[in-house]
């Protein structure tokens, strides 16, 4: 039992990486291209998880990047202002198939549910489209509760993905922010 939960607790934390490098990455897109980037959440059809996807956008003043603008890459196309025209970037899909199933690890967005987040073209979030998706909490569920300790990654306004955990003492560094 203690190698499964070992094994378990290993998944648990490679979950944690996967969503930690969605942020990243998304960040980082906004920065290179100097546009405009969204990380978007979606259900996996197999396991139940989050599957993400980074999309990008170059605003211009008569055409903002927003929830409803048709502007964004997608996995089969560039940007509509994409500088790099056709051969621009398309949108980044990453796939939860690896991850263990909602019946074994329980994610949650927070209160509001969101899916996405906007990163600005200096790699902030952008606090003026929301609901945004601040963090993604992990907890063993199933007969995997108690298998490995409960995780989120949190996700800072400027733009940085945190590791944390949410139940631990009040003064433990690694104490997930209110």
């Amino acid at each position: 039992p203690s190698m499964s939960n070992w094994i378990y607790a290993g998944k648990v934390a490679a979950a944690g990486q996967f969503y930690a490098e969605g942020f990243a990455m998304a960040r980082n897109q906004a920065l290179t291209q100097n546009g405009t980037s969204r990380l978007v959440l979606s259900a996996n059809p197999t396991n139940g998880q989050f599957d993400w996807r980074i999309d990008i956008c170059f605003p211009r003043s008569n055409n903002p990047c927003n929830e409803i603008s048709e502007n964004w890459s997608t996995t089969t196309a560039a940007a509509t202002d994409d500088p790099k025209g056709a051969n621009g970037f398309k949108s980044l899909l990453r796939r939860a198939d690896a991850l263990p199933p909602a019946a074994e690890l329980a994610q949650s967005t927070g209160e509001d549910n969101a899916r996405a987040v906007y990163f600005t073209p200096l790699g902030w979030v952008d606090p003026a489209i929301g609901p945004r998706l601040e963090r993604i909490d992990m907890k063993p569920a199933g007969k995997k509760t108690g298998a490995a300790p409960e995780t989120a990654i949190v996700l800072t306004l400027a733009g940085n993905a945190i590791r944390c955990k949410p139940l631990v003492a009040a003064n433990d560094p690694y104490r997930c922010p209110p």
